[in-house]
């Protein structure tokens, strides 16, 4: 089976499109690690799309503070605006719909779902001291986590735990994992629609267990044409500009 990992889309369809492209044909189910609205102009469009695809959804702490479940008074200013924004252009259906999605860590398709740490979902994981208690604790060889938008991880084996830098790079499609018996895998596909780690491509991943490969994929897409919808819903202009540059 091979499994459509996707994360952080960030109500950007334009991305979201290009992904879907790019692996269509090469998966069976996919599974979602949350933070499907927030920044970007299409919350509805992205929401709705997502349910086609899978039900295999966790929340994300931008789709809790846009259903009210947390608040956005911790948010930056930027980020708050855009809560208030989105909550703004959702129907009732798709505000219960976001409202329901379950927390994490919640195993699903084989593999654990996860949006920030294993122990808290809105803690953001960084660096090996964070990624090693949910790398012990995991009831899977493979998790997956999202929430920072950098495509890449961890792994643990006999006590030793490496970061994993896992990005293709510029003019690659994608790379490869080779999943190495005995370990665990903490791993993220990246954000699809707001990257932050220096490349601006959409990014998700493949988890090919069959041939216990993870692919770890970045694809272009237009971005200019997603600046211009976030200018005319009137979106802050920083969050516009991160964009183009992956950061």
């Amino acid at each position: 089976m091979r499994l459509l990992m996707l994360s952080d889309l960030h109500a950007n369809l334009t991305a979201f499109d290009a992904v879907l492209a790019a692996a269509s044909g090469k998966w069976d189910a996919a599974v979602c690690l949350g933070d499907v609205v927030g920044y970007g102009p299409d919350p509805a469009t992205v929401s709705e799309k997502l349910q086609t695809i899978t039900s295999d959804v966790i929340r994300g702490n931008h789709d809790k503070a846009v259903a009210g479940i947390m608040t956005s008074d911790d948010f930056n200013p930027v980020a708050k605006m855009a809560v208030e924004w989105t909550q703004s252009q959702l129907s009732p259906e798709l505000m219960s719909w976001l409202s329901t999605l379950p927390p994490g860590p919640k195993k699903a398709q084989g593999v654990v779902l996860i949006h920030g740490a294993f122990q808290d979902e809105d803690e953001y994981v960084f660096t090996p001291a964070q990624a090693l208690e949910g790398l012990l604790d995991s009831s899977t060889v493979l998790s997956f986590f999202g929430h920072t938008h950098h495509q890449g991880g961890f792994s643990y084996h006999e006590s030793d735990i490496e970061v994993l830098p896992l990005r293709p790079r510029p003019m690659e499609p994608f790379s490869a994992l080779h999943l190495e018996p005995d370990h665990k895998y903490l791993l993220n596909p990246g954000s699809i629609g707001q990257p932050r780690d220096g490349d601006p491509r959409a990014a998700f991943a493949i988890a090919d267990f069959d041939h216990k490969i993870v692919e770890f994929w970045r694809v272009p897409y237009d971005i200019s044409s997603v600046q211009s919808r976030m200018y005319e819903a009137n979106l802050p202009e920083p969050l516009i500009f991160r964009l183009a540059l992956g950061r």
